[in-house]
């Protein structure tokens, strides 16, 4: 009885690695059962940017329409919004509108887990690093009405003098309707 047992057992493990025939138009193929592992092309470092630069970019005023968001890869909001500038970004491709996403991840991980996390969502050329222990006060309160940086996402908009905030996630519906208000 133990050896039906045993046979029937070594039986079942050389049946589940075996290995697979697939024809691929003319050409038979073989592969292994067991899962390959495909690497990704190693993504590219970011752009760092430091609070004054930000500074200097968020003041301009001409007839672009500025999109700002402040954002971290660990930040579950910040994450949920990155498919609607997306779309945005899309749409106005071509047009005077400058979609930017600003990580505000840790230093330790600017050169692992942002670069991968933006190519992963395919915002890697729209994305810049901003050391956030360097922001202060003084920052937060000469480019900014509301945000003080004590959460993300957050999101500013700026064309010619008027300007946009929102902190706290933004919907889809609200990104339009605030960029389309700026855009009259």
């Amino acid at each position: 009885m133990k050896t039906i047992i045993l046979s029937a057992f070594v039986l079942v493990a050389l049946s589940a690695c075996k290995k697979e025939t697939t024809n691929t138009e003319n050409n038979s193929e073989t592969e292994d059962s067991i899962s390959q592992v495909v690497e990704k092309p190693a993504a590219k470092p970011l752009p760092e940017v430091s609070p004054a630069k930000t500074a200097d970019f968020l003041g301009k005023k001409n007839d672009t329409l500025y999109v700002t968001n402040f954002f971290a890869t660990w930040c579950g909001p910040c994450v949920q919004e990155i498919p609607h500038f997306k779309k945005k970004i899309e749409e106005f491709k071509g047009q005077p509108v400058k979609i930017t996403f600003v990580s505000l991840d840790q230093k330790e991980v600017w050169n692992s887990k942002v670069p991968a996390f933006t190519q992963e969502h395919g915002i890697e050329n729209h994305t810049v690093l901003l050391d956030g222990q360097l922001l202060n006060q003084n920052f937060f309160s000469s480019n900014f009405k509301e945000w003080t940086g004590s959460a993300i996402p957050f999101t500013f908009m700026r064309k010619g003098d008027k300007t946009v905030e929102t902190l706290g996630n933004i919907s889809e519906q609200q990104l339009n309707e605030k960029m389309a208000s700026l855009l009259k």
